[in-house]
């Protein structure tokens, strides 16, 4: 049994010394996330027996972003299994930017990877639903699962991102010439970018983390959410693609499954274990929250934790 007075001091010492470390600055990309406070800070461990221990701003929610592509990678392999994934997506890094064309371009048209925007684009598009609104519901619902029913869609951070997606729009079309979406195109980057327009806790992602230790069972709901199978899929993509261009730097250093989002989240995972999760607006120059990666590694050292170590 982990104890919980030694954990807390781990999340009290990383929010301390790096809660207000210096460096980044916000998206600004995205209006909605330019505004956003950049003094904001938070971090969290959710363990695998549903204990919360939690330092900073932890009430404030944020936009989940980039780390919705692992709920909807979580609800793609529920619906099709691993095999089909990893055959219509793939799972390997792509070497390139989170947003590149290019690299759709070099492997015909195949995005490579769910946790890039090609790859998240094919996995919205692969969900099995009746239409638009079907889709994007058994979407939301995954990440109500995963973390908590209190995430929901921010109508303000959605326009702000619809009405800038032009780039996204471009993408779902190459993978349709390709062959490598499975709904309208235009459905499938309404559906992306809704999901990446909720907003969630540095608990609730922590919850996520947290359901993914533990072969899909929400310590928190003691919901099965996930086959037991999936979550080392979902585990494996984390670690090739989940800090885009730098995951291999994180797996270096740190040695835990990741993922970050242009909103200032960092999740990541200790297999059996624990969820811990950061969040803080100032990003680094590929997009990962420059406090969140130090206070989720200072947390992991301090405890450890890396899955690399005998």
């Amino acid at each position: 049994m982990l104890d919980l007075k030694t954990l807390q001091s781990a999340v009290d010492d990383a929010h301390q010394k790096f809660g207000q470390a210096p460096g980044g600055a916000n998206a600004d990309y995205i209006p909605f996330l330019a505004n956003i406070p950049s003094d904001l800070s938070a971090v969290a461990i959710v363990t695998a027996q549903g204990d919360i221990l939690s330092a900073g701003d932890i009430h404030y929610r944020f936009a989940i972003e980039s780390i919705s592509k692992v709920c909807t990678l979580a609800l793609a392999l529920e619906d099709w299994g691993a095999e089909t994934v990893q055959q219509k997506i793939g799972a390997d890094a792509t070497g390139m930017p989170f947003n590149s064309v290019m690299a759709l371009e070099l492997h015909s048209g195949k995005p490579l990877s769910p946790l890039v925007n090609a790859g998240a684009i094919a996995s919205a598009s692969l969900i099995k639903a009746k239409n638009t609104e079907d889709r994007w519901s058994r979407i939301l619902a995954m990440q109500r699962k995963l973390g908590s029913p209190q995430i929901k869609l921010s109508a303000q951070l959605n326009e702000s991102e619809q009405t800038t997606n032009f780039h996204n729009r471009a993408i779902a079309w190459l993978l349709y010439s390709a062959g490598y979406l499975y709904c309208d195109p235009m459905e499938a980057c309404d559906v992306y970018t809704r999901q990446c327009s909720t907003l969630l806790t540095t608990v609730e992602l922590a919850t996520m983390g947290a359901t993914l230790a533990t072969g899909g069972v929400n310590p928190v709901s003691q919901e099965q959410v996930l086959s037991a199978d999936n979550t080392p899929r979902i585990l494996a993509d984390m670690t090739m693609e989940g800090l885009y261009d730098t995951s291999g730097d994180w797996a270096y250093t740190v040695g835990l499954p990741g993922k970050s989002g242009v909103g200032g989240g960092i999740l990541a995972v200790v297999p059996g274990v624990m969820g811990i999760a950061a969040f803080s607006p100032p990003l680094d120059e590929v997009g990962n929250s420059v406090r969140g990666q130090k206070m989720v590694a200072s947390i992991a050292n301090a405890l450890g934790y890396n899955l690399y170590k005998s």
